[in-house]
């Protein structure tokens, strides 16, 4: 089993994790329906890179009475 042989300082750790920081995800638009989406996704409304893929389903409204 491997055993440290000195402590690594407060200074040394952070500047190991400097660059582990969260970044925006990155999102594209689609050329048809000008919806933002994730990269590599299809939008909501089932396009992906201009063209339909999927039929989705709209939500029914209810009956107003």
């Amino acid at each position: 089993m491997a055993v440290q042989k000195s402590k690594k300082s407060k200074s040394k750790k952070l500047q190991k994790r400097a660059h582990q920081s969260l970044s925006n995800p990155t999102l594209s638009t689609d050329p048809v329906t000008g919806e933002r989406h994730l990269r590599h996704q299809m939008t909501a409304d089932g396009f992906y890179r201009g063209k339909k893929v999927v039929e989705v389903k709209q939500p029914e409204e209810p009956l107003e009475e």
